[in-house]
C-alpha cells in the first residue's frame, strides 16, 4: 500500500488529465483556458510536493548548528513566479477570446473554423 502514500502524485496526474482533456476535447475557449489553468495548477502541485524535505528547517543559518537539514526554496521561489506568470497568460488568453467573440459572434472553435472557410 506504498501508493497511497505518494497521494500528491495521484492527485497531480489527475488534474493533469482532467487540464489535458478540457485543452483537447472542448470546443468553447473559455472552456480550453480553463484547462490550461487546471493543468498549470497541477504543475505547480508537483513541483511544490517535490520540494518537501521531511524534517528539513529553513535555511537560516545560526551560529554553532553544523548539521541541520535544509529545505531548498528555490523551487517555491520559482513557482510563485509561474503563478504570476500563468496569470497573465489567462488574463491574455480571455482578452483574446472576447475580441474573437466581438469579430465573429462565437467562442465555438467549430463555429469559427466554418466561418473561416466561407
Amino acid at each position: 500500500m506504498q501508493f497511497l502514500g505518494m497521494y500528491h502524485y495521484w492527485v497531480f496526474v489527475m488534474l493533469l488529465m482532467i487540464g489535458f482533456y478540457a485543452v483537447v476535447a472542448k470546443v468553447n475557449l473559455v472552456k480550453k483556458l480553463i484547462g490550461l489553468s487546471i493543468f498549470q495548477s497541477a504543475v505547480f502541485l508537483l513541483y511544490i510536493t517535490m520540494s518537501k524535505v521531511s524534517g528539513a528547517t529553513a535555511p537560516i543559518f545560526q551560529k554553532g548548528v553544523t548539521d541541520a537539514l535544509f529545505s531548498n526554496p528555490l523551487p517555491q521561489v520559482l513557482i510563485l513566479t509561474a503563478i504570476v506568470v500563468g496569470i497573465s497568460t489567462t488574463a491574455l488568453g480571455l482578452g483574446i477570446v472576447v475580441r474573437i467573440k466581438e469579430e465573429y459572434g462565437t467562442i465555438e472553435e467549430q463555429d469559427i473554423q466554418e466561418i473561416d472557410r466561407r
